[in-house]
């Protein structure tokens, strides 16, 4: 499943006054990962529920640097993100409550997820792409993928690593070390090594390789790791207090520079010697070290460029981006469900898949919006999620 958000995992409990700016950054993200699956059915690269892919070269390269942009840093944000207010949770609730609470609020969207939101997709899917007109209850009669995570692998992840942080402060005796902000020459390091370390776990676990049934791409999983830690660290060391944007001016030239001239470059490899896709995904090649490393670099300098930004702009409050952050979980959850109607309603209509990518793509998100503010409504829900 391609890649690719609440109280606990992705709005976490801090002063609203203060850093609005991490909410508001992850309402921007969850619209993407809703565009970016949205690319994903109508052309770009990648699996999903539903696809319907163009055929039009121009659209599907355009489609290709979209998700791939997306996918150097996204989701590693994501975790990021999410990381900052661990260790003021876990010192607020202590470990148990701690991870109770995460227990609860990851765990009952994951059987939600696996157990009734997933067996609809999938019937929808069957019933009117496959055109198998059955009742849902004959489809439920033969239906094997109850485990079925989906786009909330990420949760799954997220549950895993704050367990393991629980662990890992159960038997640290000594306190946390306080480190300085990065410098770019120390971001970019960081970005060589991760490029590294992703092409060797490549080499077993090419990108588009999943461990079911987490759905857990491993050959992403290096940033993932990495950049979550490096979230405890900038909470246990205050970073948030110290950001200056125009400290890292330099990162956004870079991240720009990666994206409109590495991109292209990647592309034109991949024309002039016209060797597979795969090689790009991993294994003993060089596309795949090159790809490695411009999508580790660009992935870095876009998620300090995008904190820069939130911090510069985004942090005063605002009352529709305010709700808008308050169901960013349940809209992470539900946008699936929401694009495949979409897709399933527009599949008759004779035109190109790109005229529909234009017209779902918006509808998706604001749709999906609007779906997960009425559900955070319901008695009971917003306990959860």
């Amino acid at each position: 499943m391609s890649h690719q958000v609440p109280p606990s995992a992705l709005v976490p409990d801090h002063p609203k006054s203060k850093i609005v700016y991490i909410d508001y950054l992850k309402v921007l993200l969850t619209a993407l990962v809703i565009a970016h699956h949205a690319f994903v059915t109508y052309g770009a690269p990648g699996g999903w529920y539903y696809s319907e892919k163009t055929t039009i070269t121009g659209a599907i390269m355009a489609m290709t640097m979209f998700v791939a942009v997306n996918q150097s840093y996204f989701m590693g944000f994501f975790f990021f993100l999410s990381a900052l207010f661990i260790p003021s949770s876990y010192k607020k609730k202590g470990a148990t409550v701690f991870i109770k609470d995460r227990l609860f609020r990851l765990g009952i969207p994951l059987l939600f997820y696996s157990f009734v939101l997933a067996p609809v997709m999938n019937y929808l899917v069957y019933y009117y792409a496959g055109e198998h007109h059955i009742t849902f209850l004959q489809f439920l009669s033969g239906y094997d993928s109850w485990i079925s995570v989906g786009v909330l692998w990420f949760v799954v992840a997220l549950l895993l690593f704050s367990l393991l942080y629980a662990v890992w402060k159960s038997i640290a005796t000594s306190p946390p070390d306080v480190w300085p902000m990065p410098a770019v020459k120390n971001i970019l390091r960081l970005g060589a090594a991760l490029a590294v370390v992703s092409f060797i776990v490549r080499l077993s676990f090419p990108v588009g390789w999943v461990l079911d049934p987490v759905g857990f791409q491993l050959g992403h999983f290096p940033q993932y790791i990495v950049v979550f830690m490096v979230g405890i660290a900038a909470a246990e060391s205050k970073w948030l207090d110290q950001l200056n944007s125009g400290q890292y001016k330099k990162i956004k030239t870079i991240a720009l520079c990666m994206i409109f001239i590495g991109f292209p470059m990647v592309y034109a490899i991949k024309i002039i010697f016209d060797n597979p896709l795969e090689w790009f995904s991993g294994g003993l090649h060089g596309e795949a070290a090159f790809y490695a490393f411009w999508e580790q670099i660009t992935g870095v300098c876009i998620m300090v460029a995008l904190f820069a930004y939130g911090k510069e702009h985004l942090n005063m409050p605002n009352a529709l981006l305010s709700r808008m952050s308050r169901c960013a979980f349940a809209v992470y959850i539900l946008h699936p469900f929401v694009l495949i109607s979409l897709s399933l309603l527009l599949r008759s209509w004779d035109v190109d898949p790109v005229v529909k990518l234009m017209i779902v793509t918006p509808l998706g998100v604001i749709f999906s919006f609007l779906l997960g503010d009425f559900v955070i409504r319901i008695p009971g829900v917003n306990k959860v999620i």
